[in-house]
């Protein structure tokens, strides 16, 4: 059975990279019949931050990654947080050193720093040739601080399989005595990853191509442990253009921000599923159970993928064009909740002429602004040339237009029309005076009349009054 995971460290924010690894675990498991598991890699005690564990969690769930496994579901394999299985790490790391794949390291942080200095680009070996394990025994039983390391041939060609991008071959030399356990006893992310893995029965490592050529040394531990090598599968990398990639570490975008944003959770994942994967048909907008169905290997993209926003928010105006007009309308509220220009506004009325024109729902702001925007009215926006208006047609009509809508607001549009045909004027030019009279702006999302009913005709009057105060000063 396909036994895929997704092991992220607890250093932040879920990061678009990481909840991209997520899905493409998720749906290999998933389109295989196999089992997703989630793994929290907290060994880097350092970076961890407060609360990042439970803001996977709420990710994963919001997003619809449901694993099998993992620390708030349980599971057979358990327990699924590297700290609570620190126990069991060094009884492999001493296999290891009887077998001569790894050794006891003494070197102080000293000269470590002066080998960088002259010139070392890894690790010279030198505990490996001048401390016996004996020696090396009764310094720990001193208690001496230590390391193990892993023991890389010193030459020979690796080889394997990656199933996107075929034989990978690595020169050990290229390789460095990475540190398996540290002096703190806590394992090191390259050797944790190996031991879980196996002991999880994972059969399919997803991860980015980063790790494609240190590879490798994750194969030479499953070799001298005698297991099973996995089946890999790299992932190019995610770019903020063509030079830089995304990166948590410089801020750049993580699931939250674009909840922030505005933007829908299917929407998010959905655009996270095309940065380096497309179905054979080609279709962009996709439902996760799609996905799932439509997912293979075939689809990765062997080059990285520059993340586009202008897209990603193309695509999640398909989302929320096809939300309930009650579903909009509660995603649209805590937005609204920001603008306290929109008090004694009708919100639900809002709703209904924002949704068609909302792309993300942080969009409600910029349609809206002409609301707080009102009082720096500026009377050269009654021209139109199409229209034939200008402030003085304003001026002159604009006691009429008052006179309209307080006698006759339960009918208004069809008597701002009547009136129209009435005093010789174009329909167009009297809304557009009506309307602009109303908002003071060009653009708006409604017409006259709708403009009129969002107000309500107390205010609707009130600003009417106030457009005709300023074109005749």
């Amino acid at each position: 059975m396909i036994r895929t995971r997704f092991a992220p460290s607890p250093t932040g924010f879920l990061h678009v990279g990481g909840l991209r690894t997520a899905l493409y675990a998720y749906l290999y498991a998933k389109k295989g019949g196999g089992k997703f598991i989630l793994r929290i890699e907290d060994t880097d005690l350092e970076r961890t931050v407060p609360g990042a564990v439970e803001l996977i969690y709420r990710t994963m769930h919001e997003t619809g990654l449901v694993y099998d496994e993992g620390p708030d579901v349980g599971g057979d394999y358990g327990p699924y947080v590297q700290t609570e299985r620190k126990g069991m790490y060094l009884q492999y790391a001493q296999k290891l050193i009887e077998s001569g794949d790894a050794y006891y390291c003494f070197c102080s942080k000293e000269r470590l720093e002066q080998l960088h200095k002259d010139g070392a680009t890894k690790y010279d070996k030198h505990c490996l040739h001048t401390v016996s394990r004996e020696e090396a025994e009764k310094r720990i039983a001193a208690g001496e601080k230590y390391v193990i390391r892993q023991n890389i041939p010193a030459q020979g060609v690796s080889s394997y399989v990656d199933l996107v991008f075929g034989e990978i071959k690595v020169d050990y030399n290229d390789l460095e005595d990475n540190i398996l356990i540290k002096s703190d006893g806590y394992p090191t992310y390259n050797f944790a990853n190996v031991i879980d893995d196996h002991l999880m029965g994972i059969t399919h490592v997803i991860r980015g191509v980063e790790y494609l050529s240190s590879t490798p040394k994750y194969n030479l531990l499953y070799d001298a442990l005698g297991w099973e090598r996995p089946q890999y599968i790299h992932l190019q990398p995610i770019m903020r253009d063509a030079h830089q990639k995304l990166s948590k570490r410089h801020g750049d975008a993580n699931y939250e921000d674009f909840i922030a944003k505005g933007f829908l959770k299917d929407a998010i994942v959905n655009y996270i599923a095309l940065l380096g994967w497309s179905p054979k048909d080609n279709r962009e907008k996709m439902t996760l159970a799609e996905m799932e169905q439509l997912f293979s290997l075939d689809g990765i993209s062997k080059s990285a993928s520059i993340f586009d926003e202008t897209k990603m928010r193309w695509l999640n105006s398909l989302y929320v064009k096809e939300l309930s007009e009650e579903a909009y309308h509660a995603h649209a509220l805590p937005f609204y909740a920001k603008l306290d220009y929109l008090e004694g506004i009708d919100l639900q009325y809002l709703s209904t002429l924002l949704h068609s024109r909302t792309e993300v729902f942080t969009d409600v702001e910029k349609l809206t602004s002409f609301i707080k925007e009102f009082d720096a009215f500026d009377t050269a926006i009654f021209t139109n040339a199409k229209w034939k208006t200008d402030a003085a047609l304003a001026a002159k009509i604009l006691p009429e237009l008052l006179e309209v809508a307080d006698k006759q607001w339960d009918n208004l549009h069809d008597a701002l029309n009547a009136y129209a045909e009435r005093a010789g004027y174009k329909k167009g030019q009297v809304l557009w005076i009506f309307r602009i009279a109303l908002t003071g702006a060009a653009s708006t999302p409604g017409g006259a009349t709708e403009m009129a009913t969002l107000f309500g005709k107390t205010e609707s009057i009130r600003r009417l009054w106030y457009a005709l105060g300023k074109v005749k000063n």
